[in-house]
């Protein structure tokens, strides 16, 4: 068992015991009451506004130029600069997802299907079931499909379980961890045509139609301009970019950070910080990661406007440290680093031979240095 892991458990257990007898409602209750009386819970109207208008003209430049160049290699760069556009797109479909942009969910759910299914082939309605499954049990090896053993394993119990591709891969996983990126963009593709066939999936007609016109749509436009051989080309390029600058969006938020079991029992507030990571860089790294490199304040506040989770920020941290619950931060290449070295530890038992069908306790993260302008690192 990990003992760090234990060690937040107890002081968990100690804040709920604090909670009961000296503070009205609980932790999380505290915070977001804080988090409110600043204003950061308002919609921010003319931020979306003007980020839809930004990233709307760029799809439409992008596609522009491309129909002017013609059929050339130049074309590689418009494939490159679409990828860029594509990640930014997904970035706003996850905030209409979130709620960040309409309090309702009917106006979020159309433009989120226009945006997702008909622009850039990710369908909406599966990605937003999965995402809230990740958000409800964050790094949960049960509930929380992020971090389900599909090709790569997240846990040393995991690695000691694996089979077939996980077991194959996993031996070398952090040394495959970006190549196999460039194949995320078409899994996502692959994952929308199949979530069809659910019968869960709300409004599944229309999610077919729009994702079907985005395929035929790209693939016809891409024919048309471009000679057989300059297509495929084109298409392994911006998928494979895509792929890569979606997955890096999101490995440093959670990668390396501990993961759960059915044994671990947090509340909200320490089950949503102990498992997410912050990446520093300032505006810059703001605008290329979408606000997503202030996770943290994103899992406690799903609904908040991105704009506002880099005001949170501080009332978050400094509330952590009244409360004694470890807030990681880092730069973005070291969350890089943690993130491939926990995938390299966690492959160990592979790589040694070890196999065990029994449950096994959870994967730790890379020694906790001191990569945290906060309190203490995570």
């Amino acid at each position: 068992m990990d003992e760090r892991l234990s060690g937040l458990r107890r002081a968990a257990s100690a804040a709920g015991t604090r909670d009961r007898s000296g503070r009205s409602g609980s932790d999380f209750a505290e915070l977001s009451r804080r988090v409110n009386g600043a204003g950061l819970l308002k919609r921010r109207p003319w931020y979306y506004t003007a980020r839809f208008i930004l990233v709307g003209a760029l799809f439409v430049g992008g596609w522009t130029a491309f129909v002017l160049i013609g059929d050339s290699w130049w074309q590689i760069l418009v494939a490159a600069f679409l990828a860029v556009v594509f990640t930014q797109m997904g970035l706003l479909a996850h905030d209409l997802a979130h709620r960040q942009i309409f309090r309702t969910r009917r106006p979020s759910a159309i433009l989120g299907r226009v945006v997702g299914n008909l622009g850039i082939g990710m369908g909406y309605g599966w990605w937003m079931d999965k995402h809230t499954r990740h958000h409800a049990n964050p790094n949960h090896e049960d509930l929380d499909p992020d971090v389900a053993p599909d090709a790569l394993v997240w846990s040393d119990g995991q690695a000691q379980r694996s089979r077939g591709v996980p077991r194959l891969l996993g031996r070398w996983q952090a040394y495959l961890f970006f190549p196999l990126l460039t194949l995320e963009g078409m899994n996502l593709h692959v994952a929308s045509v199949r979530a069809l066939f659910r019968p869960s999936l709300k409004q599944r007609w229309i999610e077919a139609a729009l994702l079907f016109a985005h395929f035929a749509l790209y693939i016809g436009v891409l024919l048309l301009v471009l000679s057989p051989l300059k297509a495929l080309v084109f298409l392994a390029v911006n998928q494979g970019l895509f792929g890569i600058y979606l997955g890096c969006v999101f490995a440093p938020n959670h990668k390396g950070m501990p993961t759960l079991t059915r044994e671990d029992e947090l509340d909200f507030l320490r089950k949503q910080v102990l498992t997410s990571r912050n990446v520093r860089g300032g505006r810059f790294v703001d605008a290329v990661l979408g606000g997503l490199n202030y996770q943290i304040e994103h899992h406690l506040f799903p609904s908040m406007a991105t704009p506002n989770l880099r005001r949170a920020q501080p009332i978050v941290r400094d509330y952590c440290a009244e409360l004694g619950v470890p807030y990681q931060q880092t730069g973005m290449i070291d969350s890089y680093a943690q993130a491939l070295r926990h995938l390299h530890r966690v492959g160990a038992p592979i790589r040694n031979g070890l196999r065990s069908p029994a449950p096994s306790g959870t994967g730790r993260p890379d020694s906790p240095g001191s990569k945290d302008t906060g309190t203490k690192t995570a």
